[in-house]
């Protein structure tokens, strides 16, 4: 396989992870998919900004996570995120601690 093909079809899934989790998939948390997972939206959002910086495209986190989710963040928190129970947030802390912080 061609590195082109390659990309197209890496982009391809990538599209369908999106849609899947933003348009199908609204009512699963993204506290959840950190602490199951160690990835949420915001992962996806802040790897896109990521993957433009590196690029020369200047994008922060905001846009990216407009671009992302389709919506300002607030208004999609507003939208479909729950508020979390006081364990939920415990565990999340330790996942975003090992998935996130630990990768700078």
């Amino acid at each position: 396989m061609d590195d082109k093909t390659r990309t197209e079809l890496e982009a391809a899934a990538f599209r369908t992870l999106r849609e899947h989790l933003m348009e199908k998939r609204t009512d699963v948390q993204n506290i959840d998919m950190m602490n199951l997972a160690g990835f949420c939206r915001n992962c996806l959002s802040r790897w896109y900004q990521e993957a433009a910086n590196a690029r020369g495209i200047e994008m922060g986190k905001e846009e990216a996570r407009e671009i992302f989710y389709g919506m300002p963040y607030d208004e999609w928190k507003a939208k479909h995120q729950t508020e979390a129970s006081a364990d939920k947030q415990s565990q999340f802390e330790t996942a975003f601690r090992e998935n996130v912080e630990g990768k700078d």
